[in-house]
């Protein structure tokens, strides 16, 4: 039986302003990648996502992007490459000892939004993520979209990555996700999400708006937590799997 595992993003919240539905996601998904209070979330969003997601048998990770609450880490900014390295330990920093408050274990790092998008096109900026990555502890792997600069640089590093797709997410023929801007780019409905998964899983590819296929071993789906009908489609796509004939299970059972 082939395996996968299936991911969202969590805690995006801050304070009293909440975001996504976690307690529904933890019902389907096998990992969750946590906020660490740059773009989202805070100590004590942490500290209930992380528990919860125990609870519910669930492997966590930290989600480390821009400090920018304002445009929730989906905005460039202009930090330096040492900048970048140091917050980003910052918030790995963090989410380890929330999650050991919480009594669980962070075992992957995914880098958020903007910041994200950057590391997977710029050596540069790829590279101070991986310092601060390997720097605070070497064994975490690392989610990043297969073939991009970010899994050229960590494989070359011999670092352990996921590979992973995006159900809800469009792709150019770079390989890259669609902007949000443009129609089209977040899939809604949750039936064709997970027929775009199945499709891409079959084929051991992405495939674009276009239609183009570029290879990829694939580890992971992840359906983002902040993504509108998010917990249908995570229940609708990890039930297509199972149905499909694969074993929904976290990364660290591979």
């Amino acid at each position: 039986m082939k395996k996968i595992d299936l991911n969202s993003d969590m805690g995006e919240g801050f304070g009293t302003y909440s975001l996504g539905d976690d307690p529904g996601m933890l019902r389907s998904v096998t990992t969750a990648s946590v906020a660490c209070g740059f773009h989202a979330g805070d100590p004590e969003i942490m500290f209930s996502t992380f528990r919860a997601a125990k609870q519910a048998g669930v492997v966590i990770g930290a989600h480390p992007g821009y400090p920018d609450l304002w445009g929730f880490g989906r905005r460039r900014i202009p930090f330096s490459t040492g900048e970048i390295t140091r917050f980003v330990a910052y918030q790995i920093g963090a989410a380890s000892a929330v999650a050991l408050l919480a009594n669980h274990k962070i075992t992957h790092v995914k880098v958020h939004g903007a910041l994200g998008n950057f590391a997977e096109e710029n050596g540069e900026i790829a590279q101070a993520f991986l310092d601060a990555v390997t720097s605070v502890d070497r064994s975490l792997r690392l989610f990043v979209i297969g073939g991009s600069i970010l899994d050229q640089l960590a494989s070359r590093q011999n670092l352990s990555v996921v590979r992973e797709i995006y159900a809800d997410r469009a792709y150019l023929d770079t390989g890259q996700l669609m902007p949000r801007k443009l129609p089209g780019s977040v899939i809604k409905d949750a039936q064709l999400a997970a027929k775009r998964v199945l499709a891409m899983l079959h084929e051991s590819a992405i495939i674009t708006e276009s239609g183009k296929r570029i290879p990829l071993q694939i580890d992971s789906v992840c359906v983002h937590g902040d993504t509108p009908n998010a917990v249908t489609i995570a229940s609708t796509v990890r039930c297509e799997l199972e149905k499909a004939g694969f074993k929904v299970t976290p990364y660290t059972s591979a």
